[in-house]
Order: C-alpha cells, then structure tokens, then sequence
C-alpha cells in the first residue's frame, strides 16, 4: 500500500528545504532526522524568554537578557589568554560584554563606540560586575525583530540552534493539512488542536507550561504517537485471531487426574486464569494470551492445565524456555505431573545432537510425545510437530513477537500462552502487549511464606558471612548473588570467581559457581549439584534471575545490590522463601548510596508485591530502563512519554479497538485518514497488515 500523495512533502530529502545542504543534512542525521517530519516530530526540549528589558538591574543572575546598550571603550586583552572587554550601558546600570580568543577587527565593525545595539545572552556576575560573554544574538535597533520566546532543540556537534529552529519552521511551511483521524468528541473533551495547529503551537513554546506533556499541543501529538502504535497492535491481534479451523476442546479428564493429585487447591486466580485460557482454546479463533504472575504465583501449574486440555482434545503442546537451566527446571517439575495422567513429556535443546535427536524428532512428528519442552532449539528447521495446538512462552521478554509467531507456525495457527514473572506496571502492558489478552495471577499460594529483607553495608560483609557459616551448619542453602559490571559478562564472571574463592577459603567445600560464560553441561551440573544438596552455597552471576527453584534454599545475599533495578532485585529475591524454612534477602550496598539507589533499596525493605515494585521502578526510572530498552519490544516515542502520559495509552488501546471493531478495513472518512496517520508513523507493519487499497 503506497504512501499517500498528501504527505510526499514530508518525506523528501531534507536538502529540499531552504538554508539545509548535504553537509547539514549529514549534521541532522545524527539527531535521527533524515527527513522533514522526522523534524516535525522533534520538539523543542526548551525555551528562551529574549523580551526586550529596559536593564540588567535587578534581575536575577545568571540569567538571559535582552537589552538595548550603548557601545563604550573597547579593551584588548594585556596578555594572551585574557578577555576581551567591550564596556556597555543600559538604561539603568554599566557592564561588560566579554569574548575569548576575539578577532578584534570584527569587534569593532560589529559593536562601534558611541552607537547603540540590542544584545541578548546570559549575563553573569564576575568579581563583583554584570557580565555578558559572548552575545547570541546582536541587532540594530529597529532592524530585525528578535522573537520574543525562542525554542531551545536537541542539538549536534556544528548544527546551531539557529539553524535548527530555521529547518523546523521551513518543515513546518510545508507540512499539508491532514484530515482528522482522533474521534471528534476526544478532541472536544480534551482541547487538542488539530495536527498541523498542534505542531505549530509546540514549536513556538512561550513559557514552560507549553513544555509540559499536559498542554494541549503536546498532547495530542503524543496521543497521534499512542493511537498509530495501538492501531498497530489491535491489527496484529485482529489477523492473529482470524478463524483457525478447530477449537480446542478437552473433557477435563486429563486435568481432574493432575488437579486430584495436588497437595493443596489452586488459589481463585489460578482458577480464574485457567477458565479464561480454556474459554479462549475452546473458541473458533486463534488465542493470544500473556499470563502475568507475580514471583511464586504458580504460573506453571495453570499453564500446565492449559496444554492439558491441547492433549485432551487429541493434540501437542511445547512450552518455551529462554535457557537451558529453566527449560530442565520445567520438565522437573512438571514431569511428576504428567506421570499422574499418563502424559508424555520430553525435552529438546540445542545440546541434542545425531541419533538422541533424530529419534525425538520422529516421535515428535508421529504423535508419541504430547508435551515438548525446550530452549530455541524449538524454533529449528526441522522440528515438526504431529498436530501442535498450543505454544506456551516462558519469560516472555527475552523473546520478541517475531518469534513467538515462528513458535505459533509449527502448529495450524497453535494457540500462543506466554508467561512472564516480571510484574508489569498496566501503561507498559499496555505499550508491549497491547495485541494480547491478558490474564493476572495477584494471590500467591497459600505455604508461602514471606521473606525478610535486610540492608547491610558492604563494611559488614564480614558479618554477614559469619551468619551464613551458621546457617549452612544447620543444613540451611544459600545464594550469593555477584554484583552487575556495566553489561560485561567477562568482568561478572571475574567477580564471581573471585568470591567463589574467597568464600571457600573462609568457609570450606561444598561451595559451587555458576556464571553465563560456563559451558552448558557445566551450567546444569552445578544447578543440579545445588538441587541435590550437594553444594550448600551458590555464588553466581543473575544467570540465576528467572524461575530457579530450590525449596531448601533460604538465603540470597545479593552483593553491589545498589546496582541493580528494581525489577530485577524482586525476581533474585524471589529464588527464596520457597520452602518451609523463613527465609532472609540480604542486600548488600556499597556506601555512599546516592538518592535513587537508597530509593530502590528501602522499596525492597518494604514490600514484596511485585506489581507495587514495578510501578515504582517506572517512576523511579522510566520505561525504557525498566524493561532494557535493546530487548523490550516497546515502541520508541519522538514526543510521547510513557511514563508521564500513561493514562492516553489506555484511551488509545480503547480507541483503537473501538475504530477496528466498526471499521475493519478503515474505509469510512475516520478510518482513511487513520491510514493517513499509519503512513505518517511509519508502522510498515499496519500497512502491511491491512493490505492492498
């Protein structure tokens, strides 16, 4: 589908636009901006106040001002390396305007004695005098009028403010005026101004309220941003959804067998969550559903149900794992389960090779396995199943859509479960998963019990291993997690073998390692060592992080804690209180703790709900920190702020399901001119989605 006539303006060469050549477009690029509504979409990140005063006197230094001097002496520097000085007067007081390393002639061309001139910059108290260094602007009285408010861009190395505010308002000449795609009653509630209006208003800010993501301008345009990326995702999940062909639908018995076996009742959210992701396997159409479970929730065991009922009704379910150490973890602990109801699970990883592969692969296709667990390995080529019916995703964020669609193609359009531990706060799940259903696990089992939580600093590491020598003496397990080197697995996996050896040197044997740079079969012997009891004590990397389950183990001490989120703190923590035992986190901090870091650390201290974490790590960091920006799948905004506009997510998902469900193909006048703002978002993939016309 090509792109609308209306907007060819918007998409030419930047060198289209007067005042900006290739060398200058070349400067843009680097901000991004290849193209004019790439400059569109870059709004000022400030604004300058350039009114003319009558004086510098009285203001509130250092401060930018505009005002009308007379020129007096000029005063060349005695020696190299001084100022040079130019003595003016305003209506009111004396000061100087200053230059540094000055072409004296152009000094005296530009500011002649006697005369008057206009100057605008900051001005600054120096050994008792006002003054001006380097004027940014200086005018003939009468000659040109400076604006009154100057918007401040995000510059580049060699691209002036000067020339940027030039190329927005030139971008801004030719902008068309686009047909309104946001619902007339929205607009009217809210104020907003139309699309072109709205630009011109957030480029020419008077004052900080125009800055603000509240004022009308801004946010309608961060509204266009969320309603593009929202029509995005309801299209996804509209063809996602399309008629597969069956329904799958179980008798129960397979699941009554596992639920009559359990030790205790499943809590009313793990019923609910089953019931809801049987509905949606039982309808005629394709379910594509996130399970969100806080830490310990019992996310497995629902998820367990659901490929139940895929083998119930005559079919094959695969569950997902992000790493090998997770995906045995899974077969370990569902494989009692599915001894219970005559359930054929196995495994496959990358590391099976020749024959051990070839005789999966054959019972896989002919039907003689029900559930397949597994790595990536999963996705491989050749690996064919007889008659897939749900595909479950363990820890959702280390896979992007994409593959979670390759997974759903090994089936007739399988149904997608996909499972997370990390609470998300609702703006975020909003922004990444905004094309499926979501079902939330908020109670935990009952037996579990809740794990204390200690600050320590690093001073007293002494101590803390004197506590640990006498928990390990009572039969007790432990973790001791190595703090984060700025993203370098090499430097963690030095610090971890440097406290693996200081600990057995204080503490004896019986103390494993566990890191990312291991070799795999080494990485599942010193877990399964761990499992078995063999090892009292875990010193590891965050290899541990996600879904490591050892009941016996009732200590973490997380070392450097101040350098991880908070996200990531709740889910290392969540590796204990897991058994009988109490169970203690020790976070370990280096000194002096910054603000945020304290922050961090005193949320930990006080709570254990998951959900209230993640919503104070959004605050606290913003949503591209919380989930990583390079891995997160969530959209990146030029003017919109999750964090700040949360609340217009949500009236864009509702709007945009609203539109899709009345207009499927976006024919009518509100659907075509939303095609129009697809267009101008760039989301190839919509366009794509809705085909041709």
């Amino acid at each position: 589908m090509s792109r609308p006539e209306i907007l060819f303006p918007l998409f030419g060469e930047l060198t289209g636009l007067p005042g900006v050549g290739p060398k200058g477009a070349k400067l843009f690029e680097k901000l991004g901006i290849v193209k004019p509504a790439d400059l569109l979409m870059t709004l000022p990140a400030g604004v300058i106040d350039r009114r003319l005063r009558p004086t510098v006197l009285g203001a509130q230094l250092p401060e930018v001002i505009t005002v009308e001097v007379e020129i007096g002496a000029h005063h060349s520097p005695g020696r190299k390396g001084r100022p040079y000085r130019v003595d003016v007067r305003d209506a009111e007081t004396d000061f100087h305007l200053v230059f540094f390393h000055p072409r004296a002639e152009w000094l005296r061309e530009t500011f002649p004695t006697g005369q008057r001139r206009i100057v605008s910059g900051r001005v600054e108290i120096f050994d008792g005098i006002a003054q001006m260094a380097h004027p940014d602007h200086v005018l003939r009285p009468g000659a040109a009028d400076l604006p009154d408010h100057e918007p401040v861009y995000p510059l580049t190395q060699g691209l002036t403010g000067r020339a940027m505010a030039k190329a927005a308002r030139a971008a801004l000449d030719i902008a068309p005026d686009l047909p309104e795609w946001i619902e007339p009653s929205l607009m009217r509630r809210r104020g907003w101004p139309g699309w072109r209006a709205a630009l011109a208003l957030a480029h020419a800010p008077e004052g900080a309220g125009d800055l603000s993501p509240d004022a009308p301008a801004r946010a309608r345009l961060a509204y266009d941003e969320f309603l593009a990326h929202q029509l995005t995702l309801a299209l996804a999940r509209s063809h996602m959804k399309r008629p597969k062909g069956y329904e799958t639908k179980g008798d129960g018995g397979l699941r009554a067998k596992v639920l009559a076996k359990l030790p205790f009742r499943p809590t009313g959210a793990q019923e609910r969550a089953a019931a809801e992701i049987a509905a949606d396997m039982a309808a005629p159409i394709r379910m594509n559903r996130l399970l969100q479970g806080d830490v310990g929730a019992g996310k497995t065991l629902v998820a367990f149900l659901a490929m139940l009922a895929a083998v119930e009704s005559g079919g094959q379910a695969a569950m997902m794992a992000p790493t090998e150490i997770l995906a045995r973890q899974h077969l370990a602990g569902l494989a009692p389960l599915a001894a219970t109801a005559g359930v054929r699970v196995e495994i496959l990883t990358g590391r099976d090779k020749g024959g051990e592969r070839a005789a999966k692969l054959a019972a896989l296709a002919e039907g003689r396995i029900d559930v397949l667990v597994g790595t990536h390995a999963l996705f491989q080529a050749d690996v064919g199943f007889n008659d897939l019916r749900l595909a479950v995703v363990d820890e959702q964020h280390r896979f992007g859509v994409r593959q979670r669609m390759d997974l759903g193609a090994k089936g007739r359009a399988a149904d997608i479960l996909v499972m997370t531990a990390t609470p998300i706060p609702r703006s975020l799940a909003l922004a990444q998963y905004g094309d499926m259903d979501v079902s939330v696990l908020d109670e935990k089992p009952p037996g579990r019990r809740p794990v204390r939580t200690a600050l320590v600093s690093a001073g007293r590491t002494d101590e803390v291993i004197d506590h640990l020598r006498s928990a390990l003496g009572q039969g007790r397990q432990a973790y001791w997690v190595c703090p984060l080197v700025e993203e370098s697995e090499s430097a963690e996996m030095t610090a971890a073998e440097e406290r693996h050896r200081a600990l057995t040197v204080t503490l004896g044997d019986g103390i494993g390692l566990l890191h990312g740079q291991m070799p795999p079969a080494r990485k599942d012997a010193a877990m399964a060592d761990f499992v078995a009891g063999r090892t009292r004590l875990l010193v590891a990397t965050t290899v541990i992080e996600v879904g490591v389950d050892v009941p016996n183990a009732s200590i973490m001490v997380i070392e450097g804690a101040q350098h991880f989120g908070l996200a990531q703190l709740h889910q290392l923590r969540g590796r204990v209180g897991r058994g009988a035992e109490e169970s203690t986190c020790i976070l370990l901090y280096d000194t002096p703790l910054g603000d945020s870091a304290r922050a961090r650390l005193e949320i930990m201290r006080a709570t254990e709900d998951g959900f209230a974490i993640a919503e104070e790590d959004l605050r606290l960091r913003g949503a591209g920190d919380l989930i990583g920006t390079a891995q997160s799948g969530l959209p990146k905004f030029r003017i919109a702020d999750l964090e700040t506009q949360s609340s217009l997510m949500r009236v864009a998902q509702d709007d945009a399901r609203m539109l899709l469900a009345q207009d499927p193909g976006l024919t009518t006048e509100r659907g075509r001119s939303a095609r129009v703002l697809l267009h101008l978002m760039e989301r190839d993939k919509a366009i794509r989605l809705l085909g041709i016309g």
